[in-house]
């Protein structure tokens, strides 16, 4: 029986350690609709597409490393970064690859 109890509780451990390891908080307060503060840009994350709205919306798919998202069109290389300066539940800040800084706001 004790050894039934001991391979639960490392089972029930491990588990607990994927869950965290595998779930990202950045990615998760990123997903939602943007806007800049002037206006002029929307963003839109969801779980799977990254969209930028400047005149011309075009849905991209992305991944987040650290704090930076991976941005590419259907899967091609090579990809747009965008760093994320800032993140709140209000307020997003990021450095776009031309080494511009855009806030935006929810």
């Amino acid at each position: 029986m004790n050894k039934y109890l001991l391979i639960f509780v490392h089972l029930a451990c491990a588990a607990i350690l994927i869950t965290a390891a595998c779930s990202n908080p950045v990615k998760h307060k990123l997903q939602g609709k943007w806007q800049s503060k002037d206006g002029a840009v929307k963003l839109d994350i969801t779980d799977k597409s990254f969209t930028m709205d400047d005149g011309e919306a075009i849905a991209e798919d992305y991944f987040v490393k650290g704090d930076t998202l991976f941005t590419s069109f259907e899967g091609n290389q090579p990809y747009t970064t965008f760093v994320v300066q800032k993140l709140d539940d209000h307020n997003l800040k990021l450095m776009g690859p031309d080494s511009v800084a855009v806030d935006y706001s929810r």
